[in-house]
């Protein structure tokens, strides 16, 4: 029998550090093999992002219902959409999907313009974020998606977590990496709430595709069949190994993570 497949639509990086490239290598990590639609095609090195290039709708559409007619598609990570047009069409196939979705919102590089204008945002509060198991924000991407300053997601994540809860998302794990301090704090607003913390592994270091890596990690492990705090809890301590080869590799400059395979999750009872 064919294992089921994660599937991944995401921007693609040409560095192969972030978007589609990594979900496949972060899926291939975890003894999975997986599929992937590019929703945009990105100019960018490991630093910044130069250019998108959105897909066109119906070119999407028509990729991703040929897999799903196909392939034995059992859950569906989503990374960085354009438009809105993209983002009502990722929420169909995440309709035709029964599984876990995990939705890592990249909304806007860390330096340059967004990614999603308003007209997207919108978009993906009404027809993406009703459709998800998890979604994946980072402090500023919260504060996009809830329309208020950084500072005021800083100064109460958890309350953040639960306002964005609320917008539709069954869970939602709002990650603490922007954040000060030494520690890394995460904070997961769903029917079991609770928190994540680790030491921050590469202080001051920029390790390219992170979110993506930790989103496709999780998604891995819930198909695993792990319940999604475990899920969490798995993924992150894998995603801390990865930050850390990536700064024995590379002691300075921009990093990309090596991919390691992850250790297996236990049988299920």
């Amino acid at each position: 029998m064919t294992r089921a497949l994660p599937l991944t639509l995401a921007g693609s990086d040409p560095t192969g550090g972030a978007g589609i490239e990594a979900d496949l290598k972060t899926f291939l990590a975890h003894g999975r093999s997986g599929a992937a639609v590019a929703t945009a095609l990105t100019t960018q090195d490991s630093r910044r992002v130069l250019a998108v290039a959105a897909e066109p709708e119906e070119r999407f559409r028509a990729r991703v219902g040929a897999l799903l007619a196909d392939l034995p598609i059992a859950g569906l990570k989503v990374g960085l959409l354009p438009d809105a047009a993209l983002v009502r069409a990722a929420a169909d196939a995440a309709d035709r999907i029964d599984g876990p979705v995990v939705v890592d919102p990249v909304l806007a590089p860390t330096e340059g313009a967004p990614f999603l204008d308003e007209a997207g945002r919108r978009a993906l509060v009404e027809h993406l974020l009703p459709r998800t198991d998890l979604l994946t924000p980072n402090l500023p991407e919260a504060a996009i998606l809830l329309g208020c300053d950084e500072a005021d997601v800083r100064a109460d994540p958890r309350g953040a977590a639960e306002r964005l809860r609320a917008l539709g998302p069954d869970a939602v794990l709002l990650k603490g990496g922007h954040g000060d301090g030494e520690r890394v704090i995460d904070v997961l607003a769903g029917a079991t709430p609770r928190t994540f913390g680790g030491p921050r592994v590469a202080p001051g270091a920029r390790v390219h595709g992170t979110g993506c890596a930790l989103a496709a990690a999780i998604l891995c492990r819930r198909l695993d069949g792990l319940p999604l705090d475990d899920a969490i809890e798995r993924a992150r301590t894998w995603l801390s190994e990865q930050i850390a080869g990536a700064r024995a590799a590379s002691p300075s400059g921009a990093r990309l993570l090596p991919f390691t395979p992850a250790s297996p999750s236990p049988p299920r009872a």
